[in-house]
């Protein structure tokens, strides 16, 4: 049953509470992933550039970076699943972070646009 004292939420504001509980929810659990990929792919790019280390000195960022060390307890598909779950944990969360920006942006729009109407 629902309440009704209490009034029914407006489409955008439903898409941007269920947008923040998943942001919230999958954030934690892909926030280790995409530093790891980020700091070490930065790192890599770095030491090389600037550091003057070759490429057989820096490979152990790279491995870091794209996931090979799972290959010892994911076999060969453990460099896939890494790329994959990381790809979607950032779409994911890139998109739901859009999911609750929208709103806000429909709304200064609107008020925008109410303002150079007068």
């Amino acid at each position: 049953m629902t309440d009704p004292s209490i009034p029914p939420r407006s489409a955008p504001q439903a898409l941007s509470v269920r947008a923040r509980r998943l942001h919230g929810t999958l954030a934690p659990l892909a926030l280790a992933p995409l530093l790891v990929t980020v700091i070490s792919g930065m790192a890599y790019r770095l030491v090389r550039d600037w550091g003057g280390v070759t490429r057989d000195q820096a490979h152990w960022l790279m491995a870091l970076h794209e996931g090979e060390w799972l290959r010892a307890w994911l076999g060969p598909a453990g460099e896939t699943c890494a790329v994959a779950l990381n790809g979607l944990g950032l779409l994911v969360m890139l998109l739901s972070g859009a999911g609750m920006l929208w709103p806000r942006l429909q709304r200064q729009w609107r008020r925008l646009a109410g303002e150079e109407g007068t």
